[in-house]
């Protein structure tokens, strides 16, 4: 019926990607903006953006298997790693130092490559913790950080070694480098432009992909099996199949976001992808809002962007020292506790996440002036 935007006859209308004309309409005018943004922008708020958008690959996979399909895991910086020590390894000039192994392939082969290894250590994961479930699992996870820890930091042929790392891989696609001034159709961008709309496209691609599963019928066999495993087992969702789909798609988008991250700082260093990291991605998910894309780009933003606001509290609060010491709290000690304050906070006020606030100032304006 014609001028009932909300009047749905079928399932597929009901659940379709952009199922109204406002949905439509605001789309296109947040992609506006984002394409927009870099040309406005500093260099160095660019950069954040671009870090921000492929941190955002990263929550997505984290939020397939946590918030989709209830897995807790706390190793997604493991796999963070693998993908951008494969990419690292595929790209990398084999000439360029001795005892380090270097492919020189190009960036077609070693991005898509890089999710595919990370997918598969997650498959070799999978079938473990389909047998555990909560804190167990959570544990089982934590110990792939130190495996990979131990073995990023022996296997120096691959990694370059503590403290002296090897090359990110090279951004370059068809013969242009988003890592360095160029023109595409006829506009010149600069590097961080360059990174901005590669993590950007990436983080489209990646974003559609994640929304059509979560709404498929594997989305609704994760949502199952997070709800009640038992009860879906029952109904013959197979627990098994689903649980390793979701660490193997989470693996791939963690190897993909790995592989595009540290093109942005050009360097790979074994010591960064520990426990820490994981959190990080942890607080995304649980910031932004489980079991949601918009939610865990939200997420990604947020914990990206907020190393930036911190640096400006020193000159509002004495106490905090941008210094390494001194001072009541240093920067980054603020950072840490802001982490964990706000994932208590959110986990006990807002379940939902910023994805939840929003969804609640939403639905305040579609009933407005109305209280249903």
């Amino acid at each position: 019926m014609r001028g009932r935007p909300l009047l749905y006859r079928s399932y597929e209308q009901d659940g379709g990607l952009l199922n109204t004309a406002a949905k439509r309409w605001w789309s296109a005018a947040l992609l506006a903006v984002l394409v927009w943004v870099p040309f406005q922008a500093s260099p160095d708020l660019v950069l954040l953006l671009a870090t921000a958008a492929i941190a955002a690959i990263g929550a997505i996979g984290l939020n397939i298997v946590t918030g989709y399909a209830g897995q807790v895991s706390l190793g997604h910086a493991f796999f963070l790693g693998v993908g951008a020590y494969t990419a690292a390894v595929l790209n990398g000039d084999p000439a360029a130092r001795s005892g380090v192994v270097g492919y020189g392939l190009d960036m077609w082969i070693w991005l898509p490559a890089a999710g595919l290894v990370a997918a598969a250590a997650g498959l070799l994961v999978a079938p473990i913790a389909f047998r555990l479930r909560g804190l167990y699992l959570a544990i089982v996870t934590l110990g792939l950080v130190f495996i990979g820890d131990h073995i990023f930091r022996e296997a120096e042929s691959l990694t370059g070694g503590v403290g002296v790392g090897r090359k990110a891989a090279a951004p370059e696609l068809f013969g242009f480098s988003f890592a360095e001034p160029g023109t595409i159709l006829g506009v010149p961008l600069a590097r961080d432009q360059g990174l901005y709309f590669m993590g950007l496209i990436a983080l489209v691609i990646m974003a559609l992909f994640a929304r059509n599963v979560a709404r498929s019928g594997v989305g609704r066999a994760f949502a199952a099996v997070r709800d009640r495993d038992i009860a879906a087992e029952v109904m013959g969702v197979s627990l098994r199949r689903y649980k390793i789909y979701a660490f193997v798609i989470s693996s791939f988008y963690a190897g993909i976001a790995g592989s595009l991250l540290y093109t942005i700082s050009r360097f790979l260093e074994p010591g960064t992808f520990g426990l820490l990291l994981s959190v990080q991605y942890i607080a995304m998910v649980l910031i932004g809002g489980p079991a949601t894309i918009s939610g865990s780009i939200m997420g990604a933003a947020f914990v990206t962007l907020l190393p930036r606001l911190i640096e400006e509290v020193p000159s509002f609060v004495p106490i905090i020292s941008g210094e390494a010491a001194g001072g009541f709290l240093t920067t980054q000690q603020l950072e840490q506790f802001l982490y964990g304050l706000l994932i208590v906070l959110f986990l006990i006020f807002e379940p939902r996440g910023m994805y939840g606030i929003w969804a609640r100032a939403r639905n305040y304006w579609k009933a407005w002036p109305f209280s249903y």
